[in-house]
């Protein structure tokens, strides 16, 4: 993908438009500052938007406080996020990390420049920064500029994968996202990786990441490339199958995207298939069965063929009584089971379109309610 040769003054200019906070910030800031990685990366692709990373050389948190607004604050490293104008912004002190062992949380030091900030990072495109003030300039001391143009993916060490193997998860969300391949020494690195090293609450984390993202089954088909992850048989057909249901209707908003793509490429989830292989004949009956399931495995099991789940999602599961067991009550029903179970009979009843209107509803519901009563 070939990189526009943009005059720096225009990439400033487009990170300012893209940023306005960047103004109110650079207002208050004392220490050099600079916006890094995403956002400085994005904009040299035209890319438009991304989050905003502020690096400033000096205190993050007193920066964040001098802003006005309420700051969340993290001191072990030295960074603090806050809102800003509808924005939410994330400041870092320039800092330097080693890893007391693989796979564990970095010590970091203060950093003096920009450029020993840089070089803690996980890619070259990733390692890049712009002022903000000043003579505008692009400060890029590992030729990330020149990988975007190549359309390549290449860490900054070789020990980058030891230290945190997590940036194997993140080379796969990148190279999905942007259609980039890896340099041949990094990919030889990646497939030695051991996400084993890391703890699974950060493993998984960076998962969803990765199963948030537009191209994400593309992201899981490198992973599982690379040795790194085991995907279930056809799991990223089925998760690009998850995240298509999830853009429409009757699923938009029903479940959480990234925990239903995660699952569906990872998988299986308990009783998708028994369900996924039901048939109900009537509508009460995929009531019963739907009703007990959590929405991650209703839309996996649609995925898998279970096209009447649609229905559910989208009529059957809103149908109501207009009756409650005080009108059964009123007519004569004590305080039992029996209330319960009438009404779920004539829930049955007007789910199958055998009644329909109130009258009808308590009809159906004090029959039942009383063959319950008589039964011994």
């Amino acid at each position: 993908m070939p990189v526009p040769e943009l005059p720096i003054e225009e990439v400033v200019a487009g990170l300012r438009r893209e940023h306005p906070e960047l103004e109110a910030i650079a207002a208050v800031a004392a220490d050099p500052l600079f916006v890094v990685g995403g956002a400085v990366r994005d904009q040299l692709l035209g890319r438009g938007r991304a989050d905003l990373d502020l690096v400033v050389v000096g205190d993050a948190g007193a920066l964040a406080r001098s802003l006005g607004a309420d700051p969340v604050e993290h001191e072990r490293f030295a960074t603090a996020k806050v809102e800003l104008d509808g924005h939410e912004v994330d400041l870092a002190t320039a800092r330097t990390e080693t890893y007391p062992q693989p796979g564990a949380l970095p010590a970091v030091a203060p950093a003096a420049a920009i450029e020993e900030d840089l070089g803690r990072r996980d890619f070259t495109v990733n390692a890049m920064a712009v002022p903000v003030g000043g003579e505008p300039r692009l400060v890029d001391p590992h030729g990330g500029r020149e990988d975007l143009g190549r359309g390549l993916l290449r860490v900054l060490h070789e020990r980058s994968f030891e230290d945190d193997p997590t940036r194997a998860i993140r080379a796969a969300r990148y190279a999905a996202r942007l259609g980039f391949g890896l340099e041949a020494e990094t990919e030889a690195l990646i497939r030695e990786a051991d996400l084993g090293t890391v703890s699974e609450d950060r493993r998984w984390a960076e998962l969803r990441r990765l199963a948030a993202e537009e191209n994400a089954p593309r992201g899981f088909e490198l992973l599982a490339g690379w040795g790194l992850v085991r995907l279930r048989d056809g799991g990223a057909e089925l998760a690009a199958d998850v995240a298509a249901l999830l853009a429409l209707p009757p699923w938009r908003g029903e479940v959480e995207r990234a925990d239903a793509v995660l699952a569906a490429a990872l998988g299986p989830v308990e009783g998708e298939v028994a369900l996924a292989e039901a048939s109900p004949a009537r509508p009460s009956e995929g009531v019963d069965l739907a009703g007990r399931c959590d929405p991650a495995r209703l839309v996996l099991a649609r995925a898998l063929g279970a096209e009447w789940l649609d229905d559910y999602m989208s009529e059957w599961r809103a149908v109501a009584l207009e009756i409650d067991g005080a009108d059964l009550i009123a007519a004569g029903i004590p305080q039992g089971p029996a209330l319960g179970r009438g009404l779920a009979a004539a829930l049955r009843a007007k789910l199958d379109g055998e009644i329909a209107g109130r009258e009808s509803e308590l009809a159906a519901a004090l029959a039942a309610a009383r063959d319950d009563q008589a039964s011994p």
